[in-house]
């Protein structure tokens, strides 16, 4: 890693539009649904998921820094941003199911997906269920997590605070509470910019997204499926390279679950940052890309090695 893989951190003012010079917009049919999509890069597929109630700007500071080795997709999961909202039972694997309709529409066999919180939950899912289509898997202060009888309580609770910080920005949704869901989001609130409150309100008061927010919320919180939940077994499965990725202020789930989660997963490694709350990606995302895209090349590198020495 040279220095001129570590960028700058931008400048708090910075608007979306320069943090995505060179970045496309698209939209794509995965399977049956309306699917947006940043992208930027050429290279193997990278595929970025966000958390609950958020949207592909999640990864606003990092689609063009991933770019210089991977083809990035941010995606708008199922039901959220500007992807089609279908009345539908959410759950890890409706939202899963989406993520590998996506791989197929864009042509991509398997691909190497970081998941942010809920994207970290469904990331799992794909790497425990359908590994044959995860090359690795990144962990980004990742949901979903049960690791004992006590994790389960924990779990629990952790899925009460974020229904509840959720529920009072989406109930009659003004710009003061989609900043104050935000700024529970991360250790630093001078980090939202007005920009951000802004994306996330228009999304917000969309009248599709009103219809189904209450039981998109609930289906990954108050009504989670045991037979989901990422669980020491379940982990101990995952055969693909692995990076749990967690901060030490992270506002939901402790980082030694993190930690201890990373210890399960055959081969998986741990990076813990500091003075950064559940969204690292955004806060400090010079650290960010510099843990994950030398993890990402690393696991590239090793899969071809792997596939030159099986070929003899």
């Amino acid at each position: 890693m040279t220095t001129a893989d570590v960028e700058a951190p931008p400048s708090q003012g910075q608007s979306f539009w320069v943090d995505l010079l060179g970045t496309e917009v698209r939209f794509r049919q995965a399977g049956t649904y309306r699917t947006r999509s940043v992208e930027a890069g050429q290279g193997e597929p990278l595929v970025l998921l966000h958390g609950v109630s958020g949207h592909a700007e999640t990864w606003v500071r990092n689609v063009a820094g991933l770019s210089r080795n991977f083809r990035v997709h941010a995606i708008d999961m199922l039901g959220h941003g500007f992807t089609d909202k279908p009345r539908i039972d959410y759950s890890i694997r409706a939202l899963g199911e989406h993520v590998l309709d996506f791989l197929d529409a864009i042509g991509a066999a398997r691909a190497h997906v970081v998941g942010q919180s809920l994207g970290g939950w469904v990331a799992g899912w794909l790497a425990v269920h359908h590994p044959d289509r995860v090359a690795s898997f990144v962990s980004v202060t990742g949901a979903g997590l049960q690791l004992d009888a006590d994790g389960a309580a924990l779990t629990e609770q952790v899925g009460r605070q974020v229904a509840a910080a959720t529920s009072k920005a989406l109930d009659a949704p003004t710009r003061e509470k989609v900043r104050t869901r935000l700024e529970w989001l991360v250790h630093d609130p001078a980090v939202v910019t007005d920009e951000l409150v802004e994306t996330r309100y228009r999304i917000y008061t969309d009248p599709d997204f009103a219809v189904i927010a209450s039981d998109l919320v609930a289906g990954f919180t108050s009504r989670a499926r045991p037979e989901e939940m990422l669980t020491a077994e379940r982990l101990a499965t995952i055969s693909c390279p692995t990076l749990v990725l967690w901060t030490r202020q992270n506002p939901t789930m402790p980082w030694p679950v993190g930690s201890a989660a990373s210890q399960l997963i055959p081969g998986a490694s741990f990076h813990l940052m500091e003075d950064a709350g559940h969204w690292p990606q955004f806060e400090k995302p010079a650290e960010f890309h510099a843990v994950v895209n030398g993890f990402l090349l690393s696991a590239a590198a090793n899969r071809v090695d792997d596939v030159v020495v099986g070929a003899g």
